[in-house]
């Protein structure tokens, strides 16, 4: 029998409470001020010039920045169809037709459309997939569908340089997760190893997830290496082609394409936002698979479908996608001449096979503000930077997008300038700056 004294709750609690740290809370916003995170913690120096800039006029390779006129690589218009005629004329003429309400609500329950059901069928036939869900975003828009594929049985294999929008899916999964190093062929298979034998155990399923086009190094996801994985490991593979789709494979198709594997490619996802240069996305793969996903993927059936507007405007750029080859040659030849004469004059361009074209440079944060800053005031060339934390602390990533807008001229100004700031890198200027602050 238990002596009550000993073992009685108030006893327990003080013993407990003793050794126990105190706790101190704090007020939300307070600890929201005192870490800004890694990005925002640059916010006073940098806000308005370095990040938040404000890019302003025609959207084309040259635009106003601060009230002077730029170089601009930092462009997602690949085929040059933001500012085409027929793609301005199309979309004044749907915002005219349809307004940008029409259709109001939910797709599920009173958004769909005629129109939206055609350009679906259009987006299959090109991409050749059964069927298709036209997205009312990319990066929700993946999430959704990711979230709405697995199950907490399930185990997710991804490659570890996917997009944020992927990552940020997978920390809403509850099962399993075993991210390989990038491109590691090698390590993906271990990966698959382990997942196999976990679902052996909890009756799940396996994903692999993949980029065909990495937009920040521009090297393509080995598709090819990983589908050839199927013949021993039972996986269902997703591709997220933002950057391939309508810049690589002959036709356009994108990196399945360009590689062979197309068909193999279980569940393709692209984005209106980058060749097309505009709003929505799209994911293809098996009606049954699309109709699942139609009923399940909650930032669909939860927010407003993809105005009609819109949609139309989709329609044209798809239409001069598919139509006019010329647009992608064109952007290959300004996207070659660019990368073949940076390698020429010895930049690092990593292992980019896409448009994409990163150049790596060595150097600190401030070296990397003081570089950026002389593009842009000296040499009128405006550019994307990365550095730390996203890139070691010893490593500065400039990354420029080519379009079929550019021209070779301009390509030639542009390596010229970056032979000037590699020398000035190279002797120590930009060490001895003092960052600025560009008010």
């Amino acid at each position: 029998m238990l002596i009550k004294g000993i073992h009685s709750y108030p006893y327990h609690s003080y013993l407990f409470n003793k050794h126990k740290p105190k706790i101190t809370t704090v007020d939300l916003f307070e600890k929201l001020l005192q870490d800004r995170g890694p990005l925002g913690s640059h916010s006073k120096m940098a806000h308005g010039y370095y990040t938040f800039p404000k890019l302003e006029g025609e959207l084309a390779p040259e635009m106003t920045f601060r009230g002077k006129k730029v170089l601009n690589w930092s462009l997602n218009n690949y085929l040059g169809l933001a500012n085409h005629p027929e793609v301005r004329k199309a979309d004044t003429e749907a915002a005219e037709e349809y307004g940008l309400a029409y259709p109001m609500g939910a797709r599920i329950m009173s958004g769909n459309s005629t129109l939206l059901e055609t350009f679906e069928k259009q987006l299959s036939d090109f991409v050749g997939k059964e069927d298709t869900m036209v997205l009312n975003y990319g990066y929700q828009g993946i999430m959704s569908v990711i979230d709405a594929l697995l199950d907490r049985r399930d185990v997710v294999v991804y490659d570890s340089e996917c997009h944020a929008c992927i990552i940020d899916a997978l920390r809403m999964h509850q099962g399993k997760r075993f991210v390989f190093p990038h491109n590691d062929i090698e390590n993906c298979e271990r990966q698959l190893e382990r997942a196999t034998k976990l679902v052996e155990t909890t009756g799940g399923a396996i994903l692999v997830i993949t980029e065909g086009v990495f937009g920040m190094m521009g090297d393509q996801g080995k598709l090819k290496e990983i589908v050839d994985l199927k013949k021993k490991y039972p996986f269902r593979l997703l591709i997220d082609d933002a950057h391939g789709f309508g810049t690589v494979g002959e036709k356009g198709i994108g990196t399945g394409e360009a590689q062979g594997v197309q068909d193999e490619i279980d569940i393709y996802f692209s984005t209106f936002a980058k060749s097309m240069a505009s709003i929505g996305a799209f994911v293809s793969a098996d009606e049954q698979v699309v109709e699942y996903l139609r009923y399940n993927s909650r930032s669909q059936i939860f927010a407003k479908t993809l105005p009609s507007a819109l949609v139309k405007g989709n329609m044209k750029r798809l239409e001069l996608l598919m139509g006019h080859p010329e647009y992608k040659d064109k952007l290959w030849e300004i996207a070659d001449a660019l990368q073949s004469g940076l390698k020429k004059e010895g930049f690092n361009i990593g292992d980019t096979s896409s448009c994409v074209t990163p150049v790596f440079l060595k150097g600190g944060t401030n070296e990397a503000v003081n570089l950026v800053r002389d593009l842009r005031e000296n040499f009128n060339i405006f550019c994307s930077v990365v550095a730390y934390p996203v890139v070691p602390k010893d490593v500065i990533m400039l990354r420029l997008i080519p379009t079929a807008m550019h021209t070779l001229e301009q390509v030639k100004v542009t390596i010229e300038a970056f032979k000037a700031i590699k020398h000035k890198l190279e002797t120590n200027v930009y060490a001895n700056e003092q960052p600025k602050i560009m008010s």
